[in-house]
């Protein structure tokens, strides 16, 4: 008993700390009228309260992993704690536009902390048939978090403010640091020492990427920075005796095909929930907590099925299934492209949502499974790391896509249809990955 008691705490502390970097992370998209309007922004310095927190989040992702490794996952991940939850006070407390971008940035440095690390500190703690299951836990979140911070975010614009969504973090954090004092296993700090060099070319080379994709003037030299960067960061990962980011990670065939393949999957994903919202209300009508109400048959057809993910998992592999929510969240990626205002909400967007849903369901923990396969515990926190790189970085890269192709045609609901259509092509490319590189490199491993 004693042991299925460990087992929750752990897993509500691990699961609890992952939601509310999601929730943050998609809770501004239904926030972020009522945001401009209380701080009187324009468009542009609008475009930065998100944009602050995706450098941060992004840049310091590798080096929230590796030090996990270092100094201990229990003490690094309060750390992250205190971090995030202050943050989540000042966005929420702030009444100017510097101070909100500022603390944007703060808080992203906290969810940095915190997302690799919960992942590592799964990996430490379940073995066996007990990862699986926490495993696919920790996936499902991923999806449904993201999912119902888009009602949440609706609930709160509408109904009583935005502040709320990033006060509530406060008490759930400080929650979190009372069980992970009582709960976590002590730390087992690992001998080595953090490579400096790889440490700052990934930081700044992972925020000028993000600049890249996010910023508003001088993308381009952002653009070069960021290659340069990242080369000398490679570079260095090569050849030096501490990296930051084991490149041996990448040789393993089925997780690189799990970070390739994350990194489509969520460009086509981040691009669905952002711009349907929008058609929902420019188009139908919705008003913003309408819109996030009208995900519920994704939300909540995801969280059923993402609770059979351990029992399928047995009957067709963790391959098998990835392969199985990818086509199945093509299907309704590619049928919901074809929405036009006559088709309506139900038929046009609720049935397809469905499909997608259990796709995404099935997608998401495989996806975590394959990407930390056959890692030492060395290893766990830089995977771990790598795993939310191309979930934060293929989001933000496909967000951007679907945003651009979207703004090709004059006509918005043509544009939706263009969009949604390119997700559907990142979607059938992430299918590939999974068939040619994650399945083979599965069998592998159980040869």
């Amino acid at each position: 008993m004693q042991k299925q008691k460990r087992f929750d705490w752990i897993l509500l502390v691990i699961l609890f700390s992952y939601f509310m970097i999601l929730l943050d992370n998609s809770i501004i998209f239904t926030g972020t009228v009522k945001i401009a309007e209380d701080l009187h922004l324009n468009e542009n310095t609008l475009s930065w309260v998100s944009s602050a927190y995706s450098l941060t989040f992004g840049g310091f992702l590798l080096v929230g992993g590796r030090a996990g490794d270092l100094f201990g996952r229990r003490r690094v991940f309060q750390i992250g704690l205190v971090i995030f939850g202050l943050g989540s006070f000042l966005v929420g407390a702030a009444q100017s536009a510097g101070v909100i971008i500022a603390a944007r940035a703060f808080q992203g440095i906290g969810s940095a902390i915190l997302a690799p690390t919960t992942l590592a500190i799964l990996m430490d703690t379940y073995t066996g048939e007990n990862r699986v299951r926490a495993i696919g836990y920790y996936g499902a979140m991923a999806g449904i978090g993201a999912s119902v911070s888009l009602v949440i975010g609706g609930v709160f614009a509408s109904l009583l403010t935005w502040r709320v969504g990033f006060f509530i973090n406060v008490p759930i954090a400080a929650w979190m640091f009372y069980l992970s004092i009582r709960h976590l296993h002590k730390d087992t700090v690992q001998e080595g020492q953090l490579d400096w060099l790889g440490t700052l070319t990934s930081l700044f080379g992972m925020i000028a990427l993000v600049y890249s994709i996010v910023g508003t003037v001088g993308q381009l030299y952002a653009l070069i920075a960021a290659v340069i960067l990242l080369g000398i960061f490679i570079f260095q990962e090569a050849k030096t005796k501490h990296p930051i980011m084991p490149l041996r990670l990448f040789a393993d065939r089925e997780r690189f095909g799990a970070y390739l393949g994350r990194f489509l999957y969520m460009g086509a994903m981040l691009g669905f929930w952002f711009i349907t919202p929008q058609l929902m209300q420019n188009q139908l009508g919705f008003t913003p907590l309408m819109a996030g109400i009208a995900f519920f048959p994704l939300t909540i057809v995801n969280f059923i099925v993402a609770l059979q993910v351990a029992r399928l998992t047995k009957k067709l592999g963790n391959g098998g299934l990835l392969i199985l929510g990818i086509l199945l969240t093509f299907a309704g990626m590619f049928w919901i492209s074809r929405f036009a205002p006559a088709t309506g909400y139900w038929l046009g967007i609720a049935l397809p949502m469905v499909v997608i849903g259990v796709g995404q369901g099935l997608s998401l923990s495989p996806f975590t499974a394959s990407g930390v396969a056959n890692t030492l515990g060395a290893d766990a926190g830089a995977a771990s790391g790598v795993v939310n790189v191309m979930h934060q970085i293929g989001g933000s890269i496909g967000l951007s896509i679907l945003v651009a192709v979207e703004g090709l045609s004059k006509n918005a609901v043509t544009g939706f249809q263009h969009a949604i259509l390119t997700g559907s092509a990142l979607l059938f490319l992430a299918l590939i990955a999974a068939i040619f590189l994650i399945m083979p490199g599965e069998r592998h491993r159980q040869a």
